[in-house]
């Protein structure tokens, strides 16, 4: 083998592996609290729609995306629950979870198909779900329960038809079976709305959940970036709010709420710290500046509304490049102090400063602190396992109106491609999971984030080839959209629904499959035009 070839295989594998051991010791601290999920109501939207979304920033969680088809289940059936654990590490296999059974609960007669990604996100009835963790009091933590987050999303997936029942199926299973995971905050969606749903622990030894929801009103937009951003609640207002019916007891025996001092703050009860955190606060912001800049928000805040109207109209190509940001052009720009000169003599960014440098590199180059969970962190990250916007639409039938756009990998260097929630069948390479490969072809994982690393080593330039790969293939699959659903309502007019899914299915997998080749084929033009600049 080619030394060259050879020297850049070994680089890359490092690479991979410095960066999750470094992941490890953030999981430590913050118990892997790196996921945003943006939300926006059908009035804020360029067409209806209604969003919930996902980046499933951590390194350990599963890399794929399966199909889980609607069941009947006999009666006496029941559902086993886990406990999520940070598998033995393994020469040859990446940092991964085991699902540890713990007990089981029953199930219902009948179960909804869903997308089961880690967290299993969409289902046939075009209610999604979006998932960001915060740091909740540690005085909440129990381990008297049975579910945990991802048990949860699947619950809700499997049993839902609307938002509201996800809320209110959430809140009598946790009262019954109890909470045994962190903060959550889970964004809930279907065709007509979408609500915040936050959760922590009822506390050591206890058995329960504390929990309130929030609705985005529908000309809103709003964000969940690792911290608990419900604080006010008025539960005479059942249209936009909901609760556990121990919300306010359980602050007031801890003496975390008295009544006399105000009124009572869900995220300042039971989540303080969350609030202080800058990796969080700044992508609030951030987000919040780029739909509705009007509003001139002060990004070095502690607060921020719970919602903003934007100031034009959200489309599915601003909510793809908000999920590609990482603060390019603004003073929070990690990659400003780390300059060259070119040929004509000016001063410029260097092609080897990327936005998703290690907090000790950044550190070193004295730069804004990184995306280490106290400092700085874009909305894009290198760590970014997958990626999901969840598009749900009330002017279409459920075979046509839910679309799970699916990236793996760092969104920033990756793309959007459209799986209708309807479809019965995925590529092979997607549903494999390449955490438990290694480097693989035969997971579709690997080709995105081989392309992202490699990319990262000279962002300044290599970038700028990823931008020209994607760009033309995602606007081609965004301005499509209407034909193919278009030939899909035609098909179900006609009375040929399983041909309309058919259809469907056939075109989400031509688009995961041109995209997965696509990055392949971009990884290995990036190793040979950047010949000798490594």
């Amino acid at each position: 083998m080619n030394y060259r070839i050879l020297t850049l295989i070994v680089s890359f594998f490092l690479l991979n592996w410095n960066s999750f051991a470094q992941q490890d010791q953030v999981d430590e601290i913050t118990g892997s609290m790196e996921c945003t999920t943006i939300t926006v109501g059908k009035k804020a939207t360029a067409d209806g729609s209604v969003f919930t979304s996902h980046t499933d920033d951590s390194h350990r969680t599963r890399t794929n995306i399966l199909i889980v088809p609607a069941q009947d289940h006999p009666e006496g059936s029941t559902v086993k629950m886990y406990k999520r654990q940070n598998a033995k590490e393994q020469p040859g296999k990446m940092a991964h979870y085991q699902n540890v059974e713990i007990g089981e609960i029953p199930q219902v007669p009948h179960t909804y198909k869903y997308f089961a990604t880690a967290y299993p996100c969409m289902n046939e009835k075009q209610v999604a779900v979006g998932e960001s963790t915060f740091s909740p009091r540690k005085e909440l933590q129990s381990d008297q329960g049975l579910i945990d987050c991802q048990r949860l999303c699947q619950l809700m997936m499997e049993r839902a038809s609307t938002a509201r029942e996800a809320i209110t199926i959430a809140g009598e299973l946790l009262k019954k079976y109890g909470w045994i995971d962190g903060g959550e905050a889970l964004t809930i969606s279907d065709k007509n709305e979408v609500w915040h749903l936050e959760i922590v622990g009822p506390g050591k030894g206890k058995k329960g959940a504390v929990w309130a929801a929030q609705r985005v009103p529908d000309d809103h937009v709003a964000v969940n970036a690792n911290a608990s951003t419900i604080r006010e609640i008025n539960l005479k207002d059942k249209d936009f709010f909901m609760a556990s019916d121990n919300v306010f007891d359980v602050a007031k025996e801890n003496g975390w709420w008295d009544p006399k001092e105000g009124p009572f703050s869900f995220a300042y009860a039971y989540a303080p710290e969350s609030r202080t955190m800058l990796a969080c606060r700044r992508r609030e912001w951030r987000v919040f500046d780029l739909v509705a800049p009007s509003l001139k928000l002060d990004p070095n805040a502690e607060n921020y509304p719970f919602s903003v109207k934007p100031d034009t109209l959200v489309t599915l190509e601003k909510m793809i490049s908000i999920f590609k940001d990482y603060y390019e052009g603004t003073e929070f720009d990690m990659r400003k102090n780390l300059t060259v000169t070119d040929k004509e003599g000016k001063t410029v960014i260097s092609p080897l400063a990327n936005p998703f440098m290690k907090a000790d590199e950044l550190k070193l180059n004295k730069i804004n602190g990184g995306w280490h969970w106290r400092g700085e962190r874009t909305i894009a990250v290198h760590f970014t396992v997958y990626a999901t916007i969840l598009q749900s639409r009330n002017f279409l039938p459920d075979e046509v109106g839910p679309v799970c756009w699916f990236a793996l990998d760092n969104v920033a260097s990756s793309i959007y491609v459209p799986l209708y929630a309807s479809i019965t069948e995925l590529p092979e390479e997607y549903k494999t999971d390449g955490r438990m490969t290694g480097f693989s072809k035969k997971a579709a994982w690997w080709g995105f984030n081989r392309l992202g690393t490699l990319a990262a080593k000279r962002w300044g330039e290599m970038s700028l080839v990823v931008n020209e790969t994607w760009e033309p293939m995602q606007k081609e699959m965004l301005q499509k959209q209407a034909e193919v659903e278009a030939h899909a309502m035609q098909l179900m007019k006609e009375g040929k629904r399983e041909q309309a899914i058919r259809f469907l299915t056939q075109y989400s997998n031509d688009c995961a499959n041109s995209a997965l080749q696509k990055a392949w084929d971009t990884g290995d033009l990036i190793w040979t035009t950047f010949d000798g600049k490594w």
